[in-house]
């Protein structure tokens, strides 16, 4: 099994190879230097900008005009990502050919995952109490925000991770019933060795031609990206540098504060690699992430990204579609912000318990919260729910949530690459001394 895997791989290798793209700044044959992408999306953010502030007292033409053609590039990357998801992480099981090499992986990924969601709350929560006295006082009478409840037991999110139909995961785009499905598939064909050979060649097809869908689709990107933001510059612009810029530019404060402390930190230490090398090579996934606010829908690019970067494929493939699952970050710092701002708008002051049960709460609600906009607003009921805050404070925020989202989600998908990247260098440095020691 293994001798086929390598030899899988070389043919893939040889593939990639010869549709390798021109590099970013090259010239095409008619001898005009090519924009990268990243200059293409960041052209088509300034854009949106522009004239989402020029278009304010037009905003319902922007929704009813604009909009939908960002939804309809957003729904392309929707249907894209379930058959990416089920074919990467089934290829990059089977080109481990070791499942104790799977658990080395995954075992890193959750303790990265964890410890860096928990840091993010705590920073979220240090900084929003450090500004708490420049919020803003907001009325909080006649609330009406209402979040849907739902009886559930103390086991139900390990129990709805566990598929009971082979095509609602996919169908239903539940991320962790499709990782749990592809991992058993990927279990099964390793297990059956040399038996499972057709299977391994029509999974990388399959991956390589759903990779070519996502690649015609990003090509998109730019005008998906202005359709996306600029809608939500019209609607929201008076609102960001109203009541609410204060509490907004605490969050991105946290954000980057996050980014640029634990991430670089990360990647310097664990993952050696510059972070100023990093940064500047996820800026195409980080600036689509900002403007489609979608996590999911950016991990296309990020495995890009992070593959260009160094990441090997079998762990970008397998640490990606998990994070952007389960590793929510920016989300994280979202909760404690809104939290401690919801509570000061109400006169409260959160005691050292309470910030812990928003630290755990936080943490561990990430789990299971789907990668889309707006998910967030799901997870904060939940947190001030745990702590005995008014739920009905959820409608201080709502309004500006999308911008919200657009910075957590950056954040997000930003730690998801900084993973791959220290997983590759943890494993190869492990693979180095092994060979050394023989």
């Amino acid at each position: 099994m293994s001798g086929l895997t390598q030899q899988t791989q070389q043919q893939m290798t040889q593939q990639n190879s010869q549709q390798e793209p021109q590099p970013q700044g090259s010239q095409n044959p008619s001898g005009h230097r090519k924009m990268s992408l990243a200059a293409q999306i960041f052209t088509a953010l300034i854009l949106a900008i522009i004239a989402g502030l020029l278009l304010q007292s037009h905003a319902d033409f922007t929704v009813n005009y604009i909009k939908p053609f960002g939804t309809i590039f957003l729904n392309l990357i929707k249907f894209i990502v379930g058959p990416i998801v089920l074919f990467s992480i089934m290829a990059g099981v089977i080109s481990l050919s070791d499942i104790r090499r799977l658990g080395s992986i995954g075992g890193i990924t959750l303790v990265y995952y964890f410890f860096t969601t928990a840091g993010a709350t705590t920073i979220g929560l240090f900084l929003a109490n450090l500004f708490k006295a420049y919020f803003p006082v907001l009325s909080t009478s006649d609330l009406t925000y209402e979040v849907q409840k739902t009886e559930s037991g103390p086991l139900d999110v390990l129990v709805n991770m566990f598929p009971s139909n082979f095509l609602s995961p996919i169908v239903d785009a539940n991320m962790l019933q499709v990782i749990i499905m592809a991992l058993f598939i990927g279990f099964a064909i390793i297990l059956l060795g040399d038996k499972a050979k057709n299977a391994v060649n029509g999974i990388n097809l399959w991956n390589e031609i759903f990779m070519k869908v996502m690649e015609l689709i990003l090509r998109l990107s730019p005008v998906g990206v202005f359709c996306l933001l600029c809608p939500v510059i019209a609607q929201n612009g008076s609102a960001v540098i109203g009541s609410l810029a204060k509490v907004l530019l605490v969050a991105y404060i946290a954000y980057a504060a996050h980014a640029l402390i634990v991430y670089s930190l990360a990647v310097r230490t664990l993952g050696g690699m510059s972070p100023a090398a990093f940064f500047k090579g996820m800026m195409p996934a980080i600036l689509f992430a900002f403007s489609s606010a979608s996590s999911v829908g950016t991990l296309p690019i990020n495995m890009d990204c992070t593959q260009k970067l160094g990441a090997s494929k079998e762990v970008s493939s397998f640490v990606l579609p998990l994070g952007a699952t389960i590793n929510m970050d920016g989300t994280a710092i979202y909760q404690g912000v809104c939290a401690v701002f919801i509570a000061s708008c109400y006169g409260i002051s959160l005691t050292p318990s309470q910030m812990l049960t928003i630290v755990l709460t936080a943490t561990l609600a990430s789990i299971g919260t789907a990668g889309v906009p707006g998910s967030g607003m799901i997870m904060l009921s939940m947190v001030l729910a745990s702590v005995g805050l008014p739920v009905d404070g959820i409608a201080l925020v709502a309004g500006v949530d999308r911008i919200f989202d657009m910075g957590r989600t950056t954040l997000n998908i930003t730690g998801d690459a900084s993973c791959a990247i220290i997983v590759s260098h943890l494993l190869d440095k492990a693979a180095a001394k092994k060979k050394a020691s023989k």
